[in-house]
Parts: C-alpha cells; sequence; structure tokens
C-alpha cells in the first residue's frame, strides 16, 4: 500500500484590509499631532502693565508751496529745523519715533529730502506724503 502525503498547495490567505485602515487612521493622527506640537516652544510667563501698547511717537513736518516749513502748527525756518525736532523726539525710547513729512505737491523733492535727512541724523525714521496743488 502506497501511502503518499498529500501535498496540498493551499495557503492561507489573511485579510488585511482591516488592518489597513487602523493602520492609516493611526498615521492620520500622528500626522495631525505632529503638526500641532512644537517641541521648541519655550513656556514664559510675561508680565502684564495696565497697557500692553505703546502709542507711536510721531512728529508731523509740513512743507507747503511757498516753501514754508511747519512743525506740527507752528512755523519755522529749516535752519531752526534740527534743534526744534530734537526738541519734539525722545531717542532711546523703545520705540523708535517717526517724523511724518506732508508737503504740496509743488514742492521740489530736495526740500522734502533735506528735511528727511535731518530727521535721520536725529535717529528717526521717516516717511513723506505729497497731496494737493493745482
Amino acid at each position: 500500500m502506497s501511502i503518499r502525503k498529500r501535498l496540498k498547495d493551499e495557503h492561507a490567505d489573511l485579510d488585511t484590509g482591516p488592518l489597513n485602515d487602523i493602520l492609516f487612521i493611526l498615521m492620520f493622527f500622528f500626522l495631525i499631532i505632529s503638526t500641532l506640537a512644537n517641541p521648541n516652544v519655550i513656556k514664559m510667563s510675561n508680565p502684564r502693565a495696565k497697557s500692553d501698547t505703546k502709542a507711536k511717537q510721531s512728529v508731523i513736518v509740513s512743507i507747503n508751496k511757498n516753501r514754508d516749513i511747519f512743525l506740527g502748527q507752528n512755523k519755522i525756518i529749516f535752519d531752526s529745523l534740527e534743534p526744534a525736532l530734537r526738541r519734539h523726539i525722545r531717542v532711546g525710547d523703545s520705540i523708535k519715533p517717526a517724523v511724518v513729512v506732508n508737503a504740496d505737491s509743488l514742492v521740489s523733492w530736495g526740500d522734502i529730502v533735506r528735511i528727511m535727512q535731518v530727521a535721520k541724523k536725529l535717529g528717526a525714521t521717516t516717511s513723506a506724503s505729497v497731496s494737493g496743488g493745482k
């Protein structure tokens, strides 16, 4: 009698569909969590004041078509612009002072630049706006 073992060519199948779903959900979860967590953050408690904002200090210099220079509402001559600006600008504050130059459109750009150079010399930031004039 010849007893032979039957070779079964059957392989056990394992359904991996649910495993794929679980792995996808875990991957998605860790991806979202890793973008929300920032490991480089240092937690500190900052002191609070009554007012957290400081008003930016700005001085307005205006020049009209007749080349008259005004510091605020006061008319001054160009030679006294630097000492007058020095009295209005507090250098050394944590907020850098700003000088705004309002000029008539008929004023030459050279006059505007000279005013801005004086302000820069005193350590202020400058900006200019040109308007009016026909």
